[in-house]
């Protein structure tokens, strides 16, 4: 949409398509020939294991003397869509068969203040899992 032979320069063409300008200027260089070959090294180690992370598939390659830190592992691994398996919390999952409580509110005017009380239950990610915060107040 942008061209560099018109009246009009490239920088004002820019601001009128609301793109910066070194969007225009840039070409893309393409992945590394080493980085293809961790690539290849990271889908077989990948495919042994899902459920390795960045930092035993850094571990492994290491085993395999190829150097490589961390977030570049982790680049990589975006590049690919290789995601790492493992448990996530399933805390809304009803089990089947279990006493569902009834909704006592359903049909209540709340005309009042302190009539009703209300607690919110949020799971905060941490380093090391999650954290469970309580947050309760009057409606």
């Amino acid at each position: 949409m942008i061209d560099s032979k018109d009246h009009m320069s490239i920088s004002k063409q820019c601001r009128l398509l609301g793109i910066n300008r070194s969007t225009f200027y840039y070409q893309y260089g393409g992945i590394a020939d080493k980085d293809i070959e961790i690539m290849f090294v990271m889908d077989k180690l990948h495919t042994e294991d899902p459920t390795r992370g960045t930092r035993r598939m850094v571990d492994e390659l290491r085993k395999q003397n190829l150097t490589i830190g961390r977030q570049h592992v982790r680049r990589l691994m975006l590049i690919m869509r290789l995601r790492t398996i493992y448990c996530r919390p399933r805390t809304t999952i009803s089990t089947p068969g279990r006493y569902k409580y009834p909704y006592l509110l359903r049909n209540l005017t709340i005309n009042r203040t302190n009539q009703v009380w209300a607690v919110d239950m949020t799971f905060v990610p941490m380093r090391k899992g999650y954290v469970l915060v309580c947050y309760y107040g009057c409606i």
